[in-house]
């Protein structure tokens, strides 16, 4: 990959997640449950403790899982679950091998449509329907990876001038934007919830 990405919001990591499809594709598994720059620091450090520049799915795939649970769990760990988050990696790995010879970039370099994108990323461990969205999003937006269709398939997260994910991190003032989005978000689903918890209540008690 030959890009300038801004999603760990530090040089090294950053550097790492420009020119590899891999640490691109740990850094989106890694966000969940922990800031997002936090997650796409995590493929720089795991390379890191393996003692290489770059990473490699054969590699991954290589480790016994209890050393590689070990290599996430170091503090700083990896991950708030690190011995979880180095199995779900090992399965990536092992499916990109199987899968793509270890490719990761194979995933989208001849994907001819964005349905067929989402699709593949969709079959990948640990991808579920809104993180394969999200990353054809940033695909899309920050790596230029537009097959026909491509905006359509990650939904919302494909809108032009949106900021509702790490698809639209470009920088300091895009990150806070990204989060404010996040957090109101969060806030309105709780504020949902508890207005359907109240009737309930009320309805049960009528």
């Amino acid at each position: 990959m030959d890009v300038d990405l801004h999603l760990a919001q530090d040089p090294d990591a950053d550097a790492l997640l420009s020119r590899s499809a891999l640490a691109a594709l740990i850094g989106m598994l890694l966000d969940q449950q922990i800031p997002m720059e936090w997650a796409f620091k995590g493929p720089a450090t795991i390379a890191r403790r393996m003692g290489t520049q770059d990473l490699d799915a054969h590699e991954i795939v290589a480790f016994e899982p209890e050393t590689f649970a070990q290599l996430l769990s170091d503090k700083p760990a990896v991950h708030r679950y690190p011995a979880a988050m180095a199995k779900r990696i090992q399965q990536l790995c092992r499916y990109l091998v199987e899968h793509y010879d270890g490719d990761a970039e194979a995933i989208w370099r001849d994907a001819d449509s964005g349905p067929e994108l989402l699709r593949r990323l969709q079959e990948l461990p640990g991808f579920g329907k809104q993180k394969a969205r999200i990353f054809v999003a940033l695909l899309g937006k920050q790596l230029g990876v537009r097959p026909e269709g491509w905006r359509q398939a990650a939904g919302a997260y494909g809108e032009e001038g949106a900021y509702r994910s790490v698809a639209d991190i470009t920088g300091p003032e895009s990150l806070a934007r990204v989060r404010a989005f996040k957090q109101e978000t969060k806030a309105a689903a709780k504020a949902a919830k508890a207005a359907r918890s109240a009737q309930r209540m009320k309805t049960s008690g009528s």
